[in-house]
């Protein structure tokens, strides 16, 4: 790797090349911005619809019913033909005052001056450490990235018959993930009394014939190599085991804001997103942010689309006063 300090400038600087930064991007260029770059960490842009194999996505912004991956490409290409330069394997390192970036990538470490800088890095499931679940740590736990990912993009498969926990949109997307790889999950879990999105999670889960246990949390994991069963408990107390080759943790996503975290930026220490006003500037003007950076509960593929969009129109409306 070549570590010599390279410096470069643009006049948008995307972090994260997901539906939010994308559309974001081809917005900006479609205004007449002259370059526009998009930073992902990832080999490939497109975000997590990449390995979400399952419809619907793209209807709001192509009209049509796209599985994950051809949505994904569809709305590469889209910002590619629009003039959008994105690079990949580019990991921005440091947020600095004014729109300074700090990048590295294989050519080694660079600075990024960007008039104005876009967060668009999305969110992120809890993982099992989190949650405070007790028990052993064998094979087989996962949340729904890591599942989707293994089954779309490597072509492995990390258990049989799981347990899912949770009952979020993301959770129904695991559902199909599972059908598709012939896991046939053997319980699904919510602590809460109901299920936290009303349709299509409490009608698919009987639909594909998973049991939906309500009023129900995870104690603990059992199991030496790999996952054997899990206890669970009622609102009642009441404790039982239910025998299985995995957990599948899905859900209670957190804003991937990492990189505001170590910056001048501020940050909402309870929701833990940038503060930003109503057209998504944060407290360093020369920065802006949108898609599920910003939103609890997360937001689908097209919602995030559209408010790139949205805030790309006010960043070429700042810039034309720059």
């Amino acid at each position: 790797m070549n570590n010599t300090l390279k410096s470069d400038s643009c006049d948008v600087a995307i972090i994260g090349g997901g539906p939010a930064g994308l559309a974001a991007a081809t917005e900006l260029k479609k205004i007449g911005i002259e370059r526009v770059v998009v930073l992902d960490r990832e080999t490939e842009a497109g975000g997590i619809p990449r390995h979400c194999g399952h419809p619907p996505f793209g209807l709001f912004e192509y009209k049509r019913i796209l599985t994950g991956p051809s949505y994904a490409k569809r709305i590469v290409q889209t910002a590619v033909d629009a003039g959008v330069e994105i690079r990949l394997k580019n990991t921005v390192t440091a947020l600095g005052a004014d729109g300074q970036l700090t990048i590295v990538s294989p050519d080694g470490v660079a600075d990024l001056q960007a008039k104005r800088v876009l967060l668009a890095t999305g969110t992120r499931e809890t993982p099992r450490s989190a949650r405070l679940v007790s028990g052993v740590r064998p094979l087989g736990i996962c949340n729904t990235g890591a599942l989707q990912s293994m089954v779309y993009l490597k072509n492995r498969i990390p258990f049989k018959r799981p347990v899912v926990v949770g009952t979020e949109i993301v959770s129904f997307s695991a559902l199909f993930t599972c059908k598709k790889a012939g896991i046939k999950p053997v319980a699904m879990l919510e602590e809460a009394p109901g299920t936290t999105v009303k349709w299509p999670i409490s009608y698919g889960a009987g639909l594909l014939g998973v049991p939906l246990s309500l009023r129900t949390k995870l104690v603990s994991i059992q199991g030496h190599e790999r996952v054997e069963s899990v206890l669970v408990a009622d609102s009642d107390g009441n404790v039982r085991k239910i025998v299985c080759d995995g957990v599948l943790f899905t859900g209670l996503f957190t804003p991937e804001s990492s990189l505001v975290r170590m910056s001048h930026l501020k940050i909402d220490e309870n929701t833990g997103m940038p503060v930003v006003d109503a057209h998504g500037r944060c407290s360093d003007p020369a920065y802006y942010a949108a898609g599920n950076v910003l939103q609890k509960p997360v937001k689908v593929a097209g919602t995030c689309w559209k408010g790139g969009r949205e805030t790309a129109r006010w960043i070429a409306k700042d810039l034309k006063n720059f």
